[in-house]
């Protein structure tokens, strides 16, 4: 009997979520097992909040707004309702009370909070620090002193030990490079990732994963309004995009993101490996500069 429920709270599409599933099943098994007249050693399934999170976060990109002046509010969904969240329950859906499903941010402050409570996916579970992202000291700065995002694809191990991203020797080199087109986080320039916690063993974040961060991330871009995007590596690139072209195909061209110049490059860590990839990397960060500088002129 409960493996007929098992299989069928797995299907339900993550409609119910996770503590309503857990109660409810506890209580079949447990009326299920006396009746049979045994105690079961099946471990019970531990896919409940998963079930419940995928839709919770599919829902939570189309709850993104905001935009225009700084003062106005950008909402995101926060983690999904029965993971992390004392306030969630049976009425966690399309009937729940405002702002159980989501939360106005109007600082990045905010979304640094709700980065360091997020249990959205696996990522929440395995990480030391989250690595929301690093501008200038003075948070306040960053919607009228950062002209240009660079977006990664997720911390390494050192932004794991540290909570900052690029501090490793890819960050390093990142440093540079920026320094050359006269960037710098500590200024003019806002650093931040597609995921803000690392994956293990340094493996690309998955799909899931990186849609989970989505939302935080737009936030972060229609917070700041950037003049520029810069995107480091195929990953970064691709998530943005919405495409499955290389970055072999992308980089050094210019697109359009919700009206702002976007340019992928190579990753720092790419550099590393290959020095033959430096001297394409520089004639796009010299591309770069010379829009960036048209920019500032039209002021």
């Amino acid at each position: 009997m409960y493996n007929c429920l098992t299989v069928y709270f797995q299907k339900a599409n993550g409609k119910l979520i996770m503590e309503t599933c857990e109660v409810l099943y506890r209580f079949f098994r447990t009326a299920s097992e006396y009746i049979e007249g045994y105690r079961s050693d099946a471990p019970y399934p531990q896919s409940f909040a998963f079930a419940a999170a995928s839709e919770q976060v599919a829902r939570s990109s189309a709850d993104l707004t905001g935009g225009g002046s700084s003062g106005e509010a950008v909402t995101l969904a926060a983690h999904p309702a029965g993971i992390g969240d004392e306030r969630s329950g049976f009425f966690a859906d399309e009937d729940s009370p405002a702002d159980s499903s989501g939360a106005s941010f109007r600082s990045m402050q905010e979304i640094y909070a709700a980065v360091a409570q997020c249990s959205a996916c696996v990522l929440g579970q395995t990480r030391t620090h989250p690595v929301a992202g690093e501008g200038p000291e003075e948070l306040s700065r960053l919607t009228n002193s950062v002209e240009v995002m660079v977006i990664g694809e997720g911390p390494g191990a050192d932004e794991d030990r540290q909570g900052r991203p690029f501090v490793g020797r890819a960050g390093q080199l990142l440093d540079k490079m920026l320094e050359a087109i006269q960037l710098s986080r500590k200024t003019n320039c806002y650093i931040t990732n597609v995921v803000k916690c690392r994956p293990p063993q340094n493996r690309d974040p998955a799909p899931e994963e990186r849609n989970c961060c989505a939302a935080f991330l737009d936030a972060q871009i229609r917070l700041i309004r950037p003049k520029m995007i810069l995107v480091m590596g195929r990953i970064a690139a691709q998530h943005l995009l919405q495409t499955s072209d290389g970055i072999g195909k992308l980089r050094g061209r210019f697109f359009d993101y919700q009206g702002i110049p976007l340019m992928p490059t190579y990753h720092p860590s790419a550099l590393l490996r290959d020095e033959s990839l430096k001297r394409p990397a520089w004639e796009d960060l010299k591309r770069f500069r010379a829009r960036l500088h048209e920019l500032q002129a039209q002021g």
